[in-house]
């Protein structure tokens, strides 16, 4: 592979996850500094939207943000 198509990869992925709609549960724990299991808590609670994914769950990136950025 030519370095420069690395670097464009990279890059691509770079704005790609950028422009994710959705948060897993671990990637809220990381963000929180929390427990998966609380994480887990805190999207039963109902305060931002969840989907389910066969057995995963999903968080709206959108509501979780504005919820984060009202505490």
């Amino acid at each position: 592979m030519h370095p420069d198509n690395a670097i464009e990869i990279t890059a691509s992925s770079a704005r790609s996850s950028n422009n994710k709609r959705t948060y897993t549960v671990i990637e809220i724990a990381t963000l929180l500094q929390i427990s998966k299991s609380k994480a887990y808590e805190l999207c039963q609670q109902g305060f931002f939207k969840t989907i389910k994914v066969g057995r995963s769950v999903r968080i709206s990136k959108l509501s979780f943000d504005e919820w984060l950025d009202s505490q």
